[in-house]
C-alpha cells in the first residue's frame, strides 16, 4: 500500500521530513476495522510528533489522526460495522495512522460519517470535535453553573481547528456567552462564522478587554494555545471558582495562582481514552455520532478551509509547514491516492 512516513525527526523544510512508501497492508485486531482510507485532515499533533519522535531503528512511523473511509474487513469482536460502511474517526496516537491507504482502528472510536458531507468536510471533523466535546462536557462539565459568574465561555484561540469546532458545539448545545480571541480581520470573522458573541485580540491584555464587554467573570475559560503567557491573565478574568482548561503543552504553569480563587484546571487530551483502554472508551464513537447527527442536522460545518489534493509527502510537508506557521485558519484536508 502506498503511505507517506518518516524514520527520524527533521525539520519540514528537509525533503527527509516525509517520505512516499510503499508498505505492507496492516494486520488487524478482532476488535479493529481494517479502513481503506479516502481522505484526511492534518493537525498540530502530526507537526509535533514529527518534528520530535524518534522511529525505531530500520521503522517508519506513518502519521495522521483525521480520516474518512471505507470499511474493508472487520475484526471478530467487532459490532455495528460492515464492509463497504464510510466512517470516520480520528485514531490511536500509539498506532500507525491515516498518512496510508489502510489503517486499522479500533472500532469503539469509530462512527459513520456524516452522510450530507464530502469525505474532506468530514475528515476536518474527528480530533478537533472530539477534543472540544471532552473539553466542554467531560473537563468543563459546562452544564454546571459556577455561582455568581457569568454564564460565559472564553476560548482563546478561537480561529484554530480546536476553537473553530468548539465555537460551533458550544453555540449549538449551550446557553453560554461565547468569546474568543483573535488578531487578524480574517480571523476574527470567521470566529464569528463559528459562533462568537464576542470578539478579543489576543495580542493584548485580556483581562480589560472582557471587563469591557459588561458581561461580567466568565465561569469557564478554554485556552487551545500559549496557555503559559495568558495564565495570569486568565486568573485575573475568571470567576471564583471557575475553570479552566487547556489541551497546549506549556513549559511551565505557576498553578500557585489559581489558589485565591479556587479555579481548577483541566487538561485535556484526546487520546487518552484510546491510549489508556479506558472502561469509557466507547464513549468517543457516542460523540462522534453526535457530531454526524449534528452535521447532518445542519448544525454543525466543516472546519475545513484549505484542500490540498492527493495524499502524498510533497502536499503533506506543504501542510505541515502551513501549520507550523501559525496562520492558517480552521483545518487543511488532503484525499486520495495516486494511482
Amino acid at each position: 500500500m502506498k503511505a507517506v512516513g518518516f524514520n527520524q525527526p527533521l525539520p519540514i523544510s528537509d525533503s527527509q521530513s516525509l517520505v512516499d512508501l510503499d508498505l505492507p497492508a496492516p494486520e488487524y485486531g478482532e476488535h479493529d476495522l481494517l479502513v481503506e482510507v479516502q481522505a484526511i485532515a492534518v493537525n498540530p499533533a502530526d507537526t509535533k510528533v514529527r518534528a520530535s519522535a524518534q522511529p525505531t531503528a530500520g521503522t517508519w512511523r506513518i502519521l495522521g489522526w483525521d480520516a474518512v473511509g471505507r470499511v474493508q474487513a472487520v475484526g471478530a469482536r467487532v459490532v455495528g460495522f460492515k464492509p463497504g460502511d464510510r466512517v470516520f474517526y480520528a485514531g490511536a496516537i500509539d498506532r500507525p495512522g491515516c498518512y496510508a491507504q489502510l489503517q486499522a482502528v479500533d472500532a469503539r472510536i469509530v462512527a459513520h460519517a456524516p452522510a450530507t458531507l464530502d469525505d474532506e468536510a468530514a475528515a476536518a471533523l474527528p480530533l478537533t470535535a472530539l477534543t472540544a466535546w471532552e473539553t466542554l462536557f467531560d473537563r468543563l462539565d459546562v452544564n454546571k453553573p459556577v455561582a455568581g459568574a457569568a454564564p460565559a465561555l472564553l476560548v482563546i484561540g478561537g480561529a484554530g481547528g480546536v476553537g473553530s469546532i468548539t465555537l460551533q458545539l458550544a453555540r449549538a448545545l449551550t446557553d453560554l456567552t461565547l468569546i474568543a480571541t483573535a488578531s487578524r480581520p480574517e480571523t476574527a470573522q470567521w470566529v464569528r462564522q463559528c459562533g462568537a458573541h464576542h470578539v478579543i485580540d489576543h495580542r493584548q491584555p485580556l483581562a480589560a478587554q472582557v471587563e469591557a464587554l459588561g458581561l461580567g467573570a466568565p465561569a469557564f475559560v478554554f485556552s487551545t494555545t500559549h496557555t503559559d503567557d495568558y495564565l495570569a491573565d486568565i486568573v485575573a478574568l475568571i470567576s471564583p471558582q471557575g475553570r479552566i482548561a487547556l489541551i497546549d503543552d506549556p513549559k511551565s504553569l505557576d498553578i500557585t495562582l489559581l489558589k485565591r480563587k479556587s479555579l481548577s484546571l483541566h487538561w485535556e487530551f484526546m487520546f487518552t481514552r484510546s491510549l489508556m483502554s479506558t472502561a469509557d472508551m466507547q464513549c468517543q464513537q457516542d460523540i462522534l455520532r453526535n457530531v454526524a447527527t449534528l452535521a447532518d442536522a445542519g448544525k454543525l460545518t466543516t472546519t475545513r478551509t484549505r484542500s490540498l489534493g492527493l495524499i502524498n509527502a510533497a502536499n503533506l510537508r506543504q501542510a505541515h509547514a502551513l501549520l507550523e506557521s501559525g496562520q492558517s485558519i480552521g483545518k487543511i484536508t488532503l484525499s486520495g491516492f495516486a494511482s
